[in-house]
């Protein structure tokens, strides 16, 4: 459980006498207040702290408090923000609202009214299921894109390879009130440069030459659901336009086409190349950047989250263990351990890949480490390759499976001979032919 019992409130205000009081009154209430005076003390805070609530006044000395949101949003995980705003600032908050802050309250407030909302905030603030991940960083993740699932503002998803974008893409569908509506994935590197325009928007009948018949593109299948562009960073310039164009008027035509298409679709972008370098270089149109990295999320890889990893690869090891109609208990200890130690320069697809594999080669119950994670390539199985003999076969399965069961059961020998079936004299000739130590 927290030590903060009644939860951990942020107060980002520059001015002493309305920062101590705030401090002073949340603390009676119960609350832990961490009391910043500027934007950057704030953004600081933030990387050491994960407050369950933070309260901002929108005039800072140092930068408005919609530059804060901002910068803060990838730190905040779906934590709510409450701005604290003038009369004449109401607009202003009104449009940090619609891009995800959580309220505002104009001064000057009732000490009880603020209290209320806060009270409220944190009773609904929402908890991270672990759909994404068991890790800290994963949760985080998670719960920013909870917080952010419901508004229209462009998502843009940023991360390695294989680190899991259109996951997070498609989990934000699925929990928004948009689920039932169309999810359309587009890998942008994938098309043709000279077909992603008619792919993307669609194209009337007589176009160019093969348009046979009028097609829909990705983005009118969408509907009012979501369209996800990964790999955007690879769009060909002129596609960028109409892009640009798709997000400021909501509305697209066809390629050959004249009219114009309105469109409900919400825009979830992903890469995992470094676009503030193409824009600086003249390949992605820095409008566009502007345009799509409204709420950015940076999926971290699966390295710097190692407290995923046997989560991970437990439920791929079930769910090809059912596909493929193999009987796979888990891996052994050596497994585990060989699982949290690689480096997964690919990430999650090259777990997943990792653990497809050893599913679908096992010969055993229990997945050893040299099944999972191979140490040298496989011998070749071709013409000119040797074959296995079915001695070694076999004698490889009944090491690795006399080895996951004394892992994983402690059982003397004695013992173990029982559960395997054979006599004590059996085991132990067997352990030695197979070269396994009695007590290693």
């Amino acid at each position: 459980m927290s030590p903060h019992k009644h939860g951990l409130i942020g107060v980002v205000e520059d001015d002493p006498v309305q920062g101590g009081t705030l401090k002073h009154r949340l603390g009676l209430e119960g609350y832990t207040p961490l009391w910043w005076c500027t934007g950057q003390e704030a953004l600081e805070g933030l990387c050491a702290a994960h407050p369950d609530l933070v309260i901002c006044d929108i005039r800072l000395p140092d930068m408005d408090g919609e530059e804060l949101f901002v910068q803060a949003l990838p730190r905040l995980g779906g934590k709510p923000f409450l701005f604290v705003t003038a009369f004449g600032q109401i607009a202003q908050a009104v449009r940090l609202t619609k891009a995800g802050a959580v309220d505002y309250v104009t001064k000057p407030y009732a000490m009880s009214d603020l209290l209320g909302r806060i009270s409220r905030l944190i009773a609904l603030r929402p908890d991270a299921t672990g759909v994404l991940g068991a890790s800290q960083a994963m949760c985080q993740v998670e719960m920013l894109l909870r917080r952010v699932a419901n508004i229209d503002s462009s998502l843009l998803l940023m991360g390695e390879s294989g680190v899991g974008k259109e996951v997070a893409a498609r989990f934000v569908h699925m929990i928004s009130t948009r689920t039932q509506a169309p999810f359309r994935a587009v890998n942008c590197a994938a098309m043709p440069g000279e077909l992603i325009e008619s792919e993307l928007f669609g194209h009337e009948k007589g176009a160019f030459t093969g348009a046979h018949a009028r097609h829909q593109g990705y983005v009118e299948q969408a509907r009012d659901g979501v369209l996800f562009l990964d790999e955007v960073g690879e769009l060909p310039l002129p596609v960028q336009a109409k892009l640009l164009r798709l997000i400021e008027d909501r509305a697209f035509t066809r390629v050959g086409g004249e009219t114009a298409i309105k469109t409900r679709a919400r825009l979830i972008c992903a890469t995992n190349a470094d676009v503030e370098r193409a824009v600086a270089e003249g390949r992605f149109r820095g409008d566009l950047y502007y345009r799509i990295n409204v709420i950015s999320v940076v999926i971290p890889p699966l390295r710097d989250r190692r407290d995923d990893i046997l989560p991970l690869a437990q439920k791929f090891m079930r769910d090809f263990a059912g596909a493929f109609a193999r009987e796979i208990h888990g891996f052994t200890p050596a497994a585990e351990q060989a699982l949290l130690e690689h480096p997964w320069l690919g990430n999650v697809r090259e777990l997943r890949n990792c653990v497809e594999r050893a599913v679908a080669l096992s010969v055993t119950p229990w997945i050893g480490a040299d099944a999972l994670l191979p140490s040298k390539p496989a011998e070749p199985i071709g013409a000119e390759g040797r074959h296995r003999t079915l001695a070694e076969v076999r004698d490889r399965a009944e090491r690795d499976h006399i080895r996951a069961v004394r892992a994983h059961s402690g059982k003397r020998v004695g013992e173990l001979a029982k559960v395997l079936g054979v006599s004590r004299r059996t085991l132990f000739e067997k352990m030695r032919k197979l070269n396994i130590r009695p007590d290693g």
